[in-house]
């Protein structure tokens, strides 16, 4: 009877851990979930007459266009436009693309830079440096600073 009590009292222990481990896997998600729900990027243009803010999944969350711009006249402020809203777009894949990778791991990023970078003709080494993760700003590199 011993051994079969202990054998029930493992496989319970099994499941549990089993069930520990979902658990801390929906946590992830969670945590996966609220950092691309907050994600937002700004692009403007040089002169700052259009800015646009995009978010995940290609959402546009707002555009702001200065009196300045008006001046541009109708086809160039549309091609300025459409422009910033393309790199503000493009800019959030590559953040949400990073935000997945980072929790789920894979070669999401690379494939969204690939991507990006066929399309666009920029280097893949060019589109990886901007992406950032703002929760990471708080890290610098001491190593070359002096005392």
């Amino acid at each position: 009877m011993t051994a079969e009590f202990d054998q029930l009292v493992a496989e319970f222990e099994q499941f549990q851990a089993q069930i520990q481990n979902m658990d801390d896997r929906f946590e992830h998600l969670a945590g996966m979930q609220s950092e691309l729900a907050t994600l937002e990027v700004t692009a403007s243009t040089p002169d700052h007459s259009i800015t646009v803010v995009a978010g995940p999944g290609g959402s546009v969350r707002d555009i702001r266009i200065t009196e300045d711009a008006f001046r541009l006249g109708p086809e160039q402020l549309s091609s300025e436009l459409m422009a910033t809203l393309r790199e503000a777009v493009a800019d959030a894949a590559r953040q949400q693309a990073g935000i997945v990778e980072e929790f789920a791991g894979g070669p999401v990023l690379d494939q969204v830079l690939e991507t990006q970078s066929e399309l666009t003709g920029v280097p893949v080494a060019e589109l990886r440096e901007k992406v950032h993760r703002p929760g990471d700003s708080y890290l610098r590199d001491f190593s070359e600073e002096e005392d």
